[in-house]
């Protein structure tokens, strides 16, 4: 009896075994390494600025949850691309550019924040705080009352997390400011995915019991007592004879 013979696989179909559709950015930045090992160094710099324009807001607002300074996270982001299309020749195609290039301006941002404490530790007050530099003015929509909270409730955020360890700190910048999964930011920091999710459940919980006991201060702190005198606490006036 002849068997029936067996059907070809269709040329479209998705087998199990079929890698995932490889991102925009990894591929441009593979591109961007073959030309710059076939010589065509100028080709390359041309098809950067589009590498650049992809990531250059996600990189400054990553750098700038680092650093708190604007001046200095610009500083950073600049320097991370220099960096990157220095070495692009050593980039590996089968990591996401996303990963590499963050693993870039993270080390860039640490090595920036220890180098501005070393000049914050032998550098003298050049001026008083009265002739500091104003901060950014506030939007003008919200109440003024709702401006203060605002800026009060982010102003403690930042202080807690400037208080986490350097590795909490970081896994907890990438994955709430940059929006980075576990698995990313394990890439990123050369750590195991496991070990990424000890330090976030550590920092959010650090994070917690921080502004908690900033909660608990505030309220327990007394409020100055008025000293306006009221009728009764007056000294009762002496008739003179």
């Amino acid at each position: 009896m002849r068997r029936p013979p067996r059907r070809a696989k269709q040329s479209g179909a998705i087998d199990q075994g079929t890698a995932p559709a490889v991102a925009r950015d990894t591929n441009l930045a593979a591109r961007l390494k073959a030309l710059v090992l076939a010589g065509e160094r100028e080709r390359a710099r041309e098809q950067f600025a589009d590498l650049v324009a992809q990531h250059q807001r996600r990189a400054v607002r990553i750098a700038y949850s680092y650093l708190r300074d604007a001046h200095d996270a610009d500083e950073a982001v600049q320097d991370a691309f220099v960096k990157v299309f220095t070495h692009i020749t050593s980039y590996r195609e089968e990591y996401p550019f996303e990963v590499w290039f963050t693993r870039i301006l993270v080390n860039g941002c640490l090595d920036l924040r220890k180098a501005r404490a070393r000049r914050l530790r032998w550098a003298l007050p050049m001026s008083s705080p009265v002739d500091a530099a104003p901060v950014d003015p506030p939007a003008t929509q919200p109440s003024p009352e709702d401006r203060v909270i605002s800026t009060e409730r982010a102003g403690h955020i930042a202080a807690a997390i400037e208080k986490l360890p350097d590795r909490q700190r970081a896994v907890f910048t990438m994955c709430h400011v940059a929006d980075q999964s576990t698995s990313e930011v394990s890439q990123a920091l050369g750590l195991s995915e496991a070990t990424v999710r000890v330090h976030l459940f550590r920092a959010v919980r650090k994070l917690r019991k921080l502004l908690a006991s900033e909660r608990a201060h505030k309220t327990s702190t007394p409020r100055p007592e008025s000293s306006t005198i009221t009728a009764g606490d007056r000294e009762p006036t002496r008739s003179v004879v």
